[in-house]
């Protein structure tokens, strides 16, 4: 399903679900020791699908060890993602020569708890969100926008090294194109020496999960 949303020069994995081959390296074991099963089982199955990406992209498929704020540890020459959600797990990766950022977050496809959205969005995205779940029924709206701006925050960080408030990207989706602009209100990102105000992002609902990416080209 995330090929579906991210270019063609990225590689990826998906799994539905934990799978009993996945394993962990031991430096990768230490960072889940003291986490419930359910936790242990997300991050070892989207580890897993992380190395069988890096293997397709023809990079080292060792530890994914993780950086400042969780972020991976991606080997030298490659920019990625990871996500996992209930029933879904997933990783991205690409060369800087062709992405210089990606983000991509996967969530259920179900409406968030009550007082979430208020805490998440900005008034006119609530109101927006509000309008399209009248409007466009089918698609956990809120949900989706909650999931577009942790990708948003999964591209950002990488080249700001700054985090990211959940008000502090405005999104507006198109509903029929399965795309969605994110403005940047923190200030902009530098990437290849071009100064980026706003990300692209695209999205997809679909098997009970919603899905968002977010690409920076090099």
């Amino acid at each position: 399903m995330i090929e579906r949303i991210v270019p063609a020069e990225a590689e990826t994995a998906e799994a539905y679900g934990d799978l009993p081959e996945a394993t962990l390296f031991p430096e990768e074991a230490l960072l889940v020791k003291s986490a419930v099963a359910q936790r242990r089982g997300e991050f070892t199955t989207a580890r897993h699908c992380a190395r069988q990406a890096l293997t397709r992209l023809g990079a080292p498929a060792g530890a994914i060890l993780t950086g400042e704020r969780g972020a991976p540890m991606w080997p030298e020459g490659v920019v990625g993602s990871i996500t996992h959600c209930v029933g879904y797990r997933a990783a991205v990766v690409a060369r800087p020569a062709h992405v210089a950022a990606i983000g991509v977050d996967a969530e259920p496809a179900l409406p968030l708890p009550e007082g979430v959205l208020e805490a998440v969005a900005l008034p006119d995205e609530q109101i927006a969100v509000k309008e399209l779940l009248v409007t466009v029924p089918g698609v956990a709206w809120d949900r989706l926008l909650f999931s577009a701006k942790e990708s948003v925050y999964k591209a950002w960080f990488p080249l700001t090294r700054r985090f990211l408030e959940f008000e502090e990207a405005r999104l507006v989706f198109d509903p029929a194109g399965g795309t969605f602009t994110a403005q940047l209100l923190a200030g902009p990102a530098r990437a290849g020496g071009r100064t980026l105000h706003t990300f692209d992002g695209r999205w997809l609902s679909d098997d009970g999960i919603v899905l968002t990416s977010v690409t920076v080209p090099a």
